[in-house]
Parts: C-alpha cells; sequence; structure tokens
C-alpha cells in the first residue's frame, strides 16, 4: 500500500533545474526508485562534447542507480531532458521545451546553482540569481503547477549568528533587481574589480548570489505554491540508494579525501564549532517531503502569501563539531585505508592563523619540497608544492565556515515531519536525529574508496592498503624525529648566536 506521499507523487509530472548535480541525481534516484512518478523532465547542457542524451544515458552505469536498475532496467525511460543552460536567456530553453512544461510540468525544483566558492561575481549572478527569477517566470507560467521547491543554503545568510526560517533582505548591500541591473550594465572586467565592495561582508560569491536568489523568491513567488530549502554542508549519502555514494571532490569532501590520502594534514578551523553536514540522501528525501507539503497546503494557498523557508542543519538535534568530525575520521583510517594513499594519514587541527601557518611550514611544505627532490631525482615531474597550493586555497575557501559557528532554527522542518506518517517518515527519512556519526563518517570513507579511487574494499586491496599504512607510519615517525632535530639544532644555534 502507498504511503501518502507516494501516492502525491503518482503519475505525476516534475520538471528539474541542477539534476546532473550531486543532490540532483540522489533526488531524481529516489523519485525513480520510490514513487510512481509519470516523467521527470531535465534540464541539461552539453558539456564537454558529449550532447543531453549522452549525459543522461551515461546514468544507466552509474553506480548511483544501480539498486534501480535491479528493479526496473528500463529507469531511464521515464526521464526526458531538456536543453537548455541557466546562465542564458530564459534559460536556454527552446519555445518547444518551454510550452511542452508549461503544459505538463506539476511541480518545478529548482537545484540549479554554481558553488564555486571563488566563482567570478557576474558568472554567480547569472546562475544563481537570474536563473531563479527565470525559473519563477517559468513557473508561473505552469498551468498544473502544484509545488516549486527553491534550493538555497544555509550559509545564505552567514553573517548572523543565528538564522531563522525567515527572509532577512537587510543584511544585503545592494538589492538583487540593483544587483542584476548592475550586471548588465558593467563590464565583465568592471565587476570583477567591484566585487569586494558590492558583496561587502559575504564572504563568497556564492553566499552573496544566494542571498540575492532568496529575496526574488520572497518578491516574486508570492503568489506561488513556493518554499525554499536551506541545507548545512552536503555530504556523502548515509542510508541511500547505497551508503557512503559520492561523486565529487567539493568543498569538505576534499579535506576527507585529502587527509584519508595522507597529504592533507593541518586544518585551520575551530574545534568546538559546529560542523552543519548533512547526508545528501537525507536532503533529497526532505526536498521531496517539502514539495508534498507544499501542495497539500496550496488549497489555502493565497495571493501574498510568503514562500516558507526550511533550515535544515543538525545544530539542533545530533550536534556534531569539527574537532568530533576530525576525530571520527582518524580513529577509521585503519578500517579503510584508501588504495592511492601518499602519506600516514593524520590531521591536526589549529585555530589560530600563525600557528596554522606555522605547521604548513612543517607539516605540508618541508615534506612537499623534500617529495619534489626525490621525484626530480628519479626524473620525475615535482608535484607536490603544486598540490599544496590546491590544499591551502581550498582550507582558505572554507575557513570562513570552519572558524564560525551559527545557530538555526528547525521549526518548519520539526513540522514537516511531524505531519508525516510513519510510513513516510521511513521511505523519506530525514531526522537528523537518526545519524549515527561514527557510523556515517565509516560508510562515508567506504565510500570515497569506492566511488572515488574506484577500488572496491575486497580482502586482497584491503590487504594491500593496510601494508601501506604501516609503511607510511614507520616513516612518518622516521620523518618526525627528523624535522624536529633539525629545528633544535636551528633554535640552539641561534640561541647560541645571541648568548
Amino acid at each position: 500500500m502507498e504511503s501518502e506521499i507516494q501516492s502525491f507523487y503518482k503519475n505525476k509530472t516534475i520538471f528539474i533545474t541542477g539534476g546532473t548535480g550531486f543532490l540532483g541525481k540522489v533526488t531524481i534516484e529516489k523519485l525513480l526508485r520510490s514513487t510512481q512518478v509519470k516523467r521527470i523532465y531535465v534540464l541539461v547542457r552539453s558539456k564537454k562534447g558529449v550532447n543531453i542524451q549522452d549525459r543522461i544515458a551515461a546514468w544507466d552505469k552509474d553506480p548511483l542507480f544501480s539498486e534501480l536498475r535491479k528493479s526496473n532496467a528500463n529507469f531511464l525511460e521515464r526521464i526526458v531532458p531538456i536543453a537548455g543552460d541557466t546562465q542564458l536567456p530564459d534559460l536556454g530553453i527552446s519555445s518547444t521545451d518551454r510550452k511542452l512544461l508549461v503544459n505538463e510540468t506539476q511541480i518545478l525544483l529548482h537545484l540549479a546553482a554554481t558553488v564555486n566558492f571563488d566563482e567570478r561575481l557576474y558568472v554567480a549572478l547569472d546562475i544563481n540569481t537570474r536563473g531563479t527569477r527565470l525559473a519563477i517566470q517559468l513557473a508561473k507560467e505552469m498551468r498544473q503547477l502544484e509545488a516549486f521547491v527553491h534550493v538555497s543554503t544555509a550559509y545564505s545568510n552567514c553573517v548572523l549568528e543565528h538564522i531563522g526560517e525567515t527572509f532577512y533582505p537587510d543584511n544585503l548591500s545592494c538589492s538583487a533587481d540593483k544587483a542584476l541591473e548592475l550586471r548588465e550594465l558593467l563590464s565583465n572586467d568592471l565587476i570583477d574589480k567591484l566585487t569586494p565592495g558590492i558583496i561587502d561582508k559575504y564572504p563568497n560569491t556564492y553566499t552573496f548570489t544566494k542571498a540575492l536568489a532568496e529575496q526574488i523568491v520572497q518578491k516574486e513567488a508570492q503568489d506561488l505554491p513556493a518554499c525554499i530549502f536551506r541545507p548545512g554542508m552536503i555530504l556523502t549519502a548515509y542510508k541511500e540508494p547505497t551508503p557512503g555514494w559520492v561523486d565529487n571532490l567539493l568543498g569538505p569532501i576534499s579535506i576527507f579525501y585529502g587527509c584519508g590520502i595522507g597529504v592533507l594534514r593541518v586544518m585551520l578551523v575551530e574545534k568546538s564549532g559546529i560542523s552543519h553536514i548533512v547526508p545528501v540522501d537525507y536532503s533529497a528525501n526532505m526536498i521531496l517531503s517539502m514539495a508534498w507539503k507544499t501542495a497539500k497546503e496550496n488549497a489555502q494557498h493565497s495571493v501574498g502569501k510568503v514562500p516558507t523557508v526550511y533550515n535544515f542543519t543538525n545544530s539542533d538535534q545530533n550536534k556534531l563539531t569539527w574537532g568530533q568530525l576530525a576525530q571520527s575520521i582518524i580513529e577509521k583510517r585503519h578500517l579503510v585505508p584508501l588504495p592511492n594513499m601518499l602519506w600516514f594519514p593524520f590531521l591536526r587541527l589549529f585555530s589560530q592563523n600563525w600557528k596554522f601557518q606555522l605547521a604548513i611550514l612543517i607539516y605540508h611544505i618541508l615534506p612537499g619540497h623534500f617529495i619534489d627532490f626525490v621525484l626530480r631525482l628519479r626524473g620525475q615531474k615535482p608535484r607536490m608544492i603544486n598540490v599544496y597550493k590546491k590544499i591551502h586555497k581550498n582550507i582558505k575557501r572554507l575557513s570562513p565556515f570552519s572558524l564560525s559557528s551559527w545557530t538555526f532554527e528547525m521549526n518548519n522542518a520539526n513540522r514537516l515531519l511531524q505531519s508525516m506518517s510513519p510510513k513516510d517518515r521511513e521511505i523519506f527519512q530525514f531526522d537528523m536525529a537518526t545519524v549515527d556519526w561514527d557510523e556515517y563518517f565509516t560508510v562515508a570513507l567506504f565510500g570515497m574508496r569506492l566511488y572515488i579511487t574506484k577500488e572496491k574494499p575486497t580482502e586482497e586491496s584491503l590487504r594491500k592498503a593496510t601494508h601501506t599504512f604501516n609503511r607510511f607510519r614507520l616513516y612518518n615517525r622516521i620523518l618526525h624525529v627528523i624535522i624536529f632535530a633539525i629545528l633544535a639544532v636551528l633554535i640552539w644555534g641561534l640561541l647560541k648566536l645571541f648568548t
């Protein structure tokens, strides 16, 4: 017997932007596996010479859809790619496809965004801000629309310490209208020069343009059955469709991976700060539950109603500090050693920049130059210093979030959970109180091994990786002795010089 949410999605037609991204693919997989949705239109752009049909066809071999393939080998028949690009006028959708979407779509899930923290402002404005306006304009034309879900971020209002489930337009240095007007009037180079002044207190163009997008939803989606989803940092899958699934090395995932292969050894982070991490499968489940709830309340929807905002983090329940996160990963490093390990995995946390810079010198720069020296002697191309430049750049990108703390209200999210039947809470689970963090990071490490390094955790591969792990542990101890001996000699020499 179907649950209430499953019944809601039966024979529905859905349009998804950002459907080829990390969260988008998981959302689509969940819809196909757990509901009898009629059709899913996915906005897709050609990429690296691969056309839109081939990009979707490649999902037939994607590990994410392996469970779905077992029950329905023809699952791709319900997915229809729509050529488009959120950076283009009218989302790059042809008039024919637009008419199709307008006539058939009942649910619009707007997930598309550039999540590059260092994205040039004019690009982020095009995709994150103007793209949201264009999605709303399309939604207003849809004759059967029952729900419009805009995916934002928990950090869209990171200039505040406490973030409620409401809008904060007063914290912006300029309105969305003004920002988009500047985008049209000024050259790309001039916008680049003015970016620091435009984004003002915001740490990067991503959070700034997502805040602008929320303002657009607040003002322009009041005549729609709309809601906003604000998730924390979305990481690997916890339970579905397969524990630990991941397909990218973005954000914190790159930190875990760098630590796992022994390259990243120091982090700039406040140990006691809350790490607002959420699993990607829980995030997808909440999006689908929000759409159901929004459509259910649509009968009472009135003109001028402010869209509902849903924060989704672990701040209220099941808190996890950065210190606990690092400790959990280090404790599990021997259980799931990665096959491409370059050094013994360990991690030191620092909240003061001067200590962090000193640690970088000791744990990154000096070993990096030593390894590059050895590579040159062997006739190989040096690479470690370039790798560390990228790592340090990534740490700098994340530091505004790893050094600060926020509290989030989750009243709407909790009410949503309470309104669901026991069966729906089981099928569309997103209760963060149910996450066992020890279990989660174990499956996350397995996931990185299986889906990032493409190495199955067989008995033989684990044996080899464990042997490498133990060998690097010995090397690491020897290197520590050498480095600290050199430092001791230098300090002794300086003291002798000045006495």
